[in-house]
């Protein structure tokens, strides 16, 4: 199996790239030196491509896309082209324009985007029933300080990235939509600074939606903390129930790093994805509207 790694723009792929490189022979494509540089030095038996299109060249058995949002509808495009199965690193859109690109697309049900949060182990077993919700919650735990220095400065711009709204968002959305279907839009969202006073976008948000059957959520976003943790909580007239995500002895295993990738391998097998587009268009449009109707600094 040959699984091509196109873009290097997040830590995701180098993450990814420890569990694919057990199963199959890697091709990476990487326009900054640097990075490339990192990812070739763990990984020295990749293929290096010369550009996005020679990572395509000989139809890949799949295709692990980390590209910065706005090139991800082009980039995404050329992938298309090849049949080959794909998978978007987390999000796929982060503005309007570039979700309607996105729509423009042919997307295939062997394409899947979103959080691996949902292959944790903590979630993923739980089977949640949906009679009698009242309410539902995700609280995502998540530093947002390395952008505050300039790291990966797009990631922290609204009108690239999305900024933490977006970025960190995304994960207790797809949690929530996960738990309760695609019927949903956002209801509001604020943000604000609260520590990291040279971020472009916020280091807390929040999020309230409502779903097609009247069931309200939320998500808190708390981009200042000393611990990465993600807590989703359903509201029921009898009590509450709680699922807790954490990184755990391995952050690969608790975090849905690995069960996303063998759901990936499984796809580049030949098999659809277990997360149909039309959840994850959800999930973009609900993320999107939030960074619409939240200030940018």
């Amino acid at each position: 199996m040959r699984i091509a790694l196109a873009g290097l723009a997040t830590s995701h792929p180098y993450t990814d790239a420890r569990t694919l490189a057990r199963h199959a022979e890697l091709v990476v494509w990487e326009p900054d030196g640097e990075r490339l540089r990192r990812f070739t030095e763990e990984h020295p038996k990749a293929r290096v491509a010369g550009s996005l299109g020679e990572a395509l060249d000989g139809g890949p058995d799949g295709v692990v896309l980390t590209v910065p949002n706005p090139r991800v509808p082009e980039a995404l495009a050329a992938v298309l082209e090849t049949g080959a199965a794909c998978f978007v690193n987390k999000p796929a859109a982060a503005t309007r324009e570039q979700l309607d690109r996105l729509d423009r697309l042919p997307i295939h049900d062997r394409v899947m985007s979103g959080s691996v949060l949902r292959f944790a182990p903590a979630f993923a077993g739980w089977a949640a029933d949906p009679a009698g919700v009242l309410s539902v919650r995700a609280t995502v735990r998540h530093d947002v300080g390395l952008w505050a220095t300039g790291y990966n400065a797009w990631q922290d711009n609204p009108s690239e990235g999305g900024g933490t709204l977006v970025t960190m968002g995304v994960h207790g959305v797809e949690l929530l939509v996960a738990l309760l279907g695609p019927d949903v839009r956002l209801a509001g969202a604020a943000g604000a600074v609260r520590h990291y006073g040279t971020l472009r976008s916020e280091d807390t948000g929040v999020m309230a939606l409502r779903w097609g059957s009247g069931v309200t959520g939320v998500v808190e976003i708390v981009g200042v903390s000393d611990e990465e943790s993600y807590t989703v909580t359903v509201h029921r007239r009898g009590g509450d129930e709680h699922v807790v995500i954490e990184a755990g002895d391995d952050p690969v295993l608790g975090l849905g790093y690995a069960g996303t990738i063998e759901a990936f391998l499984e796809m580049a097998g030949g098999g659809p994805s277990p997360v149909p587009w039309a959840e994850t268009r959800a999930i973009l449009d609900v993320l999107v509207s939030a960074r619409e109707s939240v200030p940018v600094r």
